[in-house]
């Protein structure tokens, strides 16, 4: 048997030992970690939604009708009017024929691949792609072929060469680089090789393109270009789930035939009521969008003058390459010590030698915010 315990203390010897803290407040810039105030710049809640006064009230509502739980899987007595107005809310925002909601994205992600390949099959996946959909492909059984990051050449020597289906799958927006995938020459790619496409787009939805329309939207792709989006709730929507959205066929092939949406409780219809409401606000919220490119550019301003080793982005992800894990856990601890909160991303989480700090904005942050960040990296990394 295992000797879990040396295997724990090896990790913390190599700085790669993750602990948990407590937070308790609500999402915002300003938060309370383990009792301490802490200026937040590690949250996804990119448009600062999660603690909207109308996404709660729409909560609230929700709850009143349904209550505080869907009672069973969709296919049962769980899929609520407030899941089928969402699912068609999503379907007109994505400009997709139909949506289908999953309870996480990690699950949505599993439920597709699995349900379109198999043995026989192959799937084609960009180095640096969650690990959901790497542990999708796993489970299909299908042939995994991973391919230099954001390298389409790569890719291209690679296809055709099998038979069976064959699928490529890409983030849209890298979670731990911040970088936008090249889903024009993807698209592009897949049709010449009649391969399916999807695009996890967790991280773009919200926050790029029009009214927040996401990678696709930033690029003009369509329905056609890219046949499979999933994008997550739990972002810069700021409440929780995941949705697919495709073809009517898609969505019915993903209900008879996708495990993690066949045998699982259906989202709360709470939290669709509350999605619903971020939804509209994500749409006609401009000003959100122009808040996180400004932040982000004064950010990068800022950083540049200082020297400091930032990767190359354009999203309110901002890694700041470390190199180490002993190294990023320090900058890290340092800027805590400063009333700072950024995580220190290590491997596996990213290859090794090149952890970072992967600081993200809200459209909530004021300049003020990101002028004192700055003062503290400088302090810092100097």
């Amino acid at each position: 048997m295992k000797d879990l315990a040396a295997e724990l203390d090896k990790r913390r010897a190599a700085h790669l030992y993750r602990s948990r803290r407590q937070l308790s407040c609500a999402q915002s810039p300003e938060i309370q970690i383990d009792g301490q105030p802490l200026l937040n710049f590690c949250s996804n809640d990119y448009l600062g939604l999660a603690a909207h006064p109308q996404v709660i009230a729409a909560l609230q509502q929700g709850a009143e009708q349904y209550g505080v739980g869907s009672g069973s899987a969709h296919l049962v007595v769980g899929h609520s009017s407030a899941h089928h107005a969402l699912e068609e809310e999503l379907a007109d925002f994505t400009g997709r024929s139909r949506a289908l909601l999953f309870s996480t994205g990690y699950m949505a992600n599993m439920g597709v691949i699995s349900a379109l390949l198999g043995r026989g099959d192959t799937l084609y996946e960009d180095r640096l792609n969650h690990a959901s959909l790497i542990d999708g492909g796993i489970l299909s059984r299908a042939r995994l072929k991973r391919y230099t990051h954001a390298d389409t050449q790569h890719l291209a020597n690679q296809l055709g060469k099998t038979q069976g289906e064959q699928m490529i799958v890409t983030d849209g927006v890298f979670s731990m680089d911040g970088d936008i995938a090249p889903l024009t020459e993807l698209a592009h790619t897949a049709k010449l090789h009649n391969a399916w496409l999807m695009v996890d787009d967790a991280h773009g939805l919200g926050v790029l393109g029009k009214e927040g329309g996401g990678s696709l939207s930033h690029f003009d792709l369509n329905q056609d270009d890219v046949p499979i989006l999933m994008g997550t709730l739990g972002k810069a929507f700021g409440t929780f789930g995941a949705f697919v959205a495709g073809s009517e066929a898609l969505i019915e092939t993903l209900i008879q035939q996708a495990r993690s949406y066949i045998y699982t409780t259906a989202l709360l219809p709470a939290v669709a009521e509350a999605t619903r409401a971020s939804l509209k606000l994500v749409r006609k919220d401009e000003w959100r969008r122009e808040q996180l490119q400004a932040l982000t550019q004064r950010f990068r301003n800022g950083a540049t003058e200082l020297g400091l080793p930032l990767m190359d982005s354009i999203t309110p992800i901002q890694p700041l390459l470390a190199g180490s894990a002993e190294q990023a856990l320090a900058w890290s601890q340092q800027l805590e010590t400063q009333g700072i909160m950024v995580s220190a991303i290590r491997p596996p989480t990213v290859p090794e030698g090149s952890a970072r700090l992967r600081i993200t904005f809200s459209a909530n942050h004021q300049d003020k915010h990101i002028d004192q960040l700055l003062d503290a990296l400088g302090k810092c990394t100097t």
